[in-house]
């Protein structure tokens, strides 16, 4: 007996998952420490060889202070790169432990929009992560629809009747992905795994629903005789509108009634539809506010002590998540102090070499991995799981013990009705009146980030996370396809990002204290992406301005001060090229990644600069704009052949347009005076800023292309060049001082 006592204890302490520090970090800090020796000889340059007045001062002065914006954003993005984790889990061990004893998941998606985010696109998630490898009766999964479409509950309805026949052919041949749609977008590598015939069944049928929900999204309209077969239909009236509409929640499956069992007589997941009261006279506070609303339906329906959030696009593509998160939450040793679990984001459709530089693969990689050994990673806003307690404000403790048996009941007296009745009192909207939802409690109001936000408010209530990234990718979404989307979304992050440090919540305020400085640091990466817009489009304009006009902005290329220009520009380019081949990046990939953090810098951050500072003088509110998640044919067509997308007159690509131009013709005037001998300087003066604009040149290849050679209706239009070419005519009106 004390034998097998002895190896049940040593069992148990075993961990449930290891963390390994990252190899090459040597070789990291070397070059990390010539390249800050760099930076501070560029900066004593600077400081030291001011021109007089009218000979370029106010030039040279900017070109100083966007170098030293760069050299302290710089050392941010080192606080990460210092000592990387990778975490590895055993599924094995937690099976051994704890397989009679696993906690209930509740599972929140949401959608905002029925036309950019198409119901049948909305469903394959659903249907994904009600077939996790995991006790269905444990799993609930909720649909927060602010859009209050009677379309999207139509296709959560359909899914539901589907989930009968798919979650079985799943689990039967242990299928990976399990979202239908991706499942047979790849039939050719899977359909021999499976009986033909059985094979073809579920395919006719997914593919009958798909249609029936794509015909009535089209329509706009739900067939009648549909209509009768659920009491949900009866909340859509002739009063119901998209920002005035009672709420709504709907138990589509109740998982603890012995009744809801698939085709194989095994217990379903619950399933639950939710929109969320919306009237005008009240704000509803967007993503977060749905998520909040979700937290307390839940809480009378499931009550999970684990919550998993997805959006609507990120399908699960690996079955095994839930064990790999429960890894780090049930580990005996270390699991008591992690609050989330937070995967990747990572996307399906993305170009051979990532022509809209989408893949975060060196975020992920490294960075991600960076803020894990300095107490945790960001959450990203989806692909998370998290303890519901921590999302209801709890203070991290040593001698908390989470209970992971709640929730795992059957209903006692309370019928669906009266259980439905009482979850839709709690998404009103003036539920929250005067309590502390969205403060303290539930996910943070106030800010378009507010995932970020809310990660940093629960590390510094004590708690650490873990970022986690498997060989079979956990989650697989859609990147903006095109470059609409793409400033679009980036601009949404930046200008989140930046209220937040600009705010009382940024972390060298707020975190103080509270957590690491180089947590704090790594904050800031993202959060001052919006703030590299002035100094980056000051570097791509003036410089070659100043070769035009015969201002010199750097050393001669001869002078020995030449050295750490050449030095700090050409080590850091190289470490970032190797960081980007080594995260799995293509050289063409890395590229194209330079190129659209160019694009961005001077679209998207400053946009989002812009708007940040007009929110914070009390010029404009808070908006929320959802990235369309379809494309038309043609786009699509151009985006699979690495063609960038224009095609409308928006202002973001006349200032793509007149950057790319500008520097053109700079580069052509600059070099044919400087071969005429007009500056009467010395060629080797000009050089530096000659080589600057011709790799500015280089990178904007596809955007001459695009204005001057393209004749497909993805290029950019004839008012865009136009308005272009006027702005870079005014640009050679300001004198260089």
């Amino acid at each position: 007996m004390e034998t097998t006592a002895a190896a049940t204890a040593a069992e148990r302490r075993r961990p449930l998952f290891t963390t390994e520090e990252l190899g090459g970090r040597a070789v990291y800090r070397v070059q990390a420490a010539t390249v800050a020796a760099g930076i501070l000889l560029v900066l004593y340059y600077r400081a030291t060889r001011v021109p007089a007045a009218g000979e370029g001062r106010a030039a040279w002065l900017g070109m100083a202070a966007a170098e030293l914006w760069f050299a302290v954003y710089w050392v941010i993005a080192q606080s990460v790169r210092w000592r990387p984790f990778r975490r590895r889990t055993f599924r094995d061990r937690l099976a051994e432990r704890y397989e009679q004893n696993l906690p209930g998941v509740d599972i929140f998606v949401c959608t905002a929009d029925p036309q950019s985010e198409p119901p049948s696109l909305v469903i394959s998630t659903i249907l994904s992560v009600m077939a996790y490898n995991y006790p269905s009766e444990k799993i609930s999964v909720y649909l927060s629809d602010d859009g209050g479409s009677i379309l999207t509950f139509y296709a959560l309805w359909e899914a539901s009747i589907f989930a009968k026949k798919w979650l079985p052919f799943c689990k039967r041949y242990n299928i990976e992905p399990r979202s239908p749609a991706a499942y047979f977008s790849e039939s050719k590598v899977h359909h021999n795994l499976c009986i033909p015939k059985e094979w073809a069944l579920i395919k006719n049928l997914y593919e009958e629903m798909r249609e029936r929900i794509d015909t009535a999204t089209m329509s706009g309209k739900i067939p009648e005789e549909m209509k009768l077969k659920h009491k949900g239909f009866d909340e859509w009236n002739s009063d119901f509108t998209l920002k005035n509409h009672q709420p709504i929640v709907q138990i589509l499956i109740d998982g603890k009634n012995r009744n809801a069992i698939d085709d194989d007589r095994n217990v379903l997941p619950t399933l639950v539809y939710v929109a969320r009261e919306k009237r005008p006279q009240y704000h509803h506070n967007f993503k977060a506010g749905a998520l909040n609303a979700l937290i307390r339906v839940s809480s009378v329906i499931s009550d999970s002590p684990v919550i998993l959030n997805v959006d609507c696009d990120m399908y699960s593509n690996n079955s095994d998540s839930i064990r790999d998160a429960l890894c780090f939450f049930l580990d005996e040793e270390m699991g008591q102090k992690i609050g989330f679990v937070q995967y990747p984001q990572i996307f399906n459709n993305m170009t051979q070499n990532d022509i809209y530089g989408n893949s975060f693969n060196v975020s992920y990689h490294v960075e991600m991995c960076g803020l894990d050994s300095v107490g945790g990673c960001l959450y990203i806003g989806t692909g998370c799981f998290h303890r519901r307690e921590i999302l209801c404000g709890r203070i991290f403790s040593k001698d908390y013990k989470e209970n992971w048996n709640r929730g795992i009941k059957e209903r006692g007296k309370e019928n669906i009705n009266e259980i439905e009745e009482k979850a839709t009192s709690l998404v009103t909207c003036t539920y929250e009146h005067r309590t502390q939802w969205g403060n303290d409690i539930g996910v943070k109001y106030g800010f378009p980030a507010e995932d970020i936000i809310t990660g940093l408010a629960i590390h510094c209530r004590g708690w650490e996370s873990a970022f986690i990234n498997p060989k079979r990718a956990a989650f697989l979404g859609l990147a903006p396809s095109t470059l609409a989307q793409n400033i679009l979304q980036h601009k949404r992050w930046s200008e989140g990002n930046l209220t937040i440090f600009l705010s009382k919540y940024c972390s060298f305020l707020f975190g103080h204290g509270k957590i690491k400085l180089q947590l704090q640091m790594g904050y800031c990466i993202c959060g001052l992406w919006a703030a590299n817009s002035l100094p980056t489009l000051y570097y791509v304009v003036i410089p070659s301005l100043g070769l035009v006009k015969g201002t010199p902005l750097f050393p001669q290329i001869m002078s020995p001060w030449a050295t750490p220009f050449i030095y700090v520009f050409c080590v850091k380019t190289l470490y970032g090229l190797y960081e980007a081949l080594l995260s799995g990046d293509t050289l063409k990939g890395w590229w194209n990644g330079q190129r659209m953090w160019m694009v961005k810098s001077i679209t998207s951050y400053l946009y989002g600069f812009i708007d940040t500072i007009r929110k914070c003088v009390g010029m404009s509110k808070m908006s929320f704009e959802v990235t369309a998640k379809v494309s038309g044919h043609d786009e699509a067509k151009r985006y699979e052949q690495e063609i960038l997308e224009f095609g409308s007159s928006s202002p973001e690509y006349v200032i793509i347009a007149t950057v790319a131009l500008l520097n053109f013709v700079c580069l052509v005037g600059g070099l044919s005076q400087i071969m005429a001998g007009v500056w009467n300087m010395p060629w080797n003066v000009f050089l530096p800023q000659a080589i600057l604009c011709g790799m500015i040149v280089i990178i904007n290849m596809p955007i001459y292309e695009a204005m001057f050679l393209r004749k497909d209706n993805g290029r950019i239009p004839t008012a865009v060049t136009l308005a272009s070419i006027g702005f870079v005519m005014l640009a050679f009106l300001v004198p260089i001082v």
